[in-house]
C-alpha cells in the first residue's frame, strides 16, 4: 500500500502538525497557494513532491510551479490543480482516478463516478471558522481511497 499525503493552501505556514501528518508519506501533493519556496523544500525533504501553483503564488520562485500536474502512483493516475473551477473534466485523461484541488479551504472527499475529487482543505492559517486539515490517499491494488484529517482541533 502506498500513502500520498495531500496538503493545500499553506499560505506560507507549514505547521508542525502538518509535517507530523505527512511524515511517512510515499509521495506528497500540494494543491497550491503554497506561500514560498521554503515550504516546497521542506516538503520535498519528506517525500517526492508534486505541486501546483495557486492564485496567491507570485514571484520568481512560483514561476516554475505548473498550474496543473499529473502523477501516477501504484497504477492510479492523479490530476492536481488549484481551483476546481478551472477543471475541464472532459479533457482529463480517461484513466484519471483522483482529482486533487484546493482554493476554497473547504475539505471534501467525494466519489463522482470513477473519479475521486479531493480537496484537503487548508493546512495554513485558519480562515473564518473552517477547519485546519490535510488528507491522505491510500493506493492499494490500483484502487484509491481518501481520508481527511483535522490537524488543529477547533475551539
Amino acid at each position: 500500500m502506498l500513502r500520498i499525503g495531500v496538503i493545500s493552501d499553506t499560505h506560507g505556514l507549514l505547521r508542525p502538525e502538518a509535517l507530523d501528518f505527512l511524515a511517512g508519506s510515499d509521495f506528497i501533493v500540494h494543491g497550491g497557494d503554497i506561500g514560498n519556496a521554503d515550504i516546497l523544500a521542506r516538503l520535498a525533504a519528506i517525500a517526492p513532491l508534486t505541486v501546483v501553483r495557486g492564485n496567491n503564488d507570485k514571484g520568481d520562485w512560483a514561476a516554475a510551479v505548473p498550474p496543473s500536474a499529473l502523477l501516477e502512483v501504484g497504477g492510479v493516475r492523479l490530476y492536481a490543480l488549484h481551483d476546481i473551477a478551472d477543471l475541464d473534466a472532459a479533457a482529463l485523461p480517461d484513466d484519471t482516478r483522483v482529482v486533487v484541488y484546493g482554493h476554497s479551504h473547504k475539505p471534501l472527499a467525494e466519489q463522482r463516478g470513477p473519479v475521486l475529487y479531493l480537496n484537503p482543505g487548508s493546512a495554513g492559517p485558519r480562515r473564518f471558522s473552517l477547519p485546519v486539515t490535510a488528507a491522505e490517499v491510500l493506493v492499494d491494488a490500483g484502487q484509491a481511497r481518501a481520508s481527511i484529517v483535522e490537524l488543529i482541533p477547533r475551539g
